[in-house]
């Protein structure tokens, strides 16, 4: 159970680093006060009540466009990045110790030692077996 929960609290936890540090920006299109269109990864398309430009220049008929664009910017974190370049002396010395430490720790596992090599077996009297007269079959 024990295991389970620390599996599910560090992928909570690697959820929360990567949206902390995401950032996104969500584009917003208003018609009058009504809002139409939202999109996060692409331009607001619109309603299709923009105004154009009068084509012809005498006219000078002016009306207030009643359509809305809006951008909402939400910048992530950028203070978990890690500077590598720049590792003060005590720090390369624990990396390389740890690495050296780390490295050496599996090192001699192959060799199996027994303690009872160096004993010399008991010796047999009498075999038991004959005597109970039990036989494995």
């Amino acid at each position: 159970m024990k295991q389970i929960f620390h599996q599910i609290m560090s992928l909570a936890m690697a959820f929360v680093v990567l949206f902390s540090t995401m950032s996104f920006t969500l584009n917003m299109h208003y018609c009058g006060n009504t809002l139409v269109e939202t999109a996060m990864f692409n331009k607001a398309e619109g309603c299709g009540m923009e105004m154009e430009k009068p084509s012809a220049e005498g006219c000078s008929i002016i009306k207030k466009n009643c359509c809305n664009d809006e951008q909402l910017v939400v910048d992530g974190q950028d203070e978990l990045q890690l500077q590598v370049d720049k590792i003060s002396f005590e720090q390369q010395v624990f990396i390389a110790s740890f690495v050296y430490t780390y490295i050496n720790l599996f090192e001699g596992l192959d060799n199996n030692v027994s303690s009872f090599e160096e004993y010399k077996p008991p010796l047999v009297i009498r075999q038991l077996y004959k005597i109970d007269e039990t036989y494995l079959i």
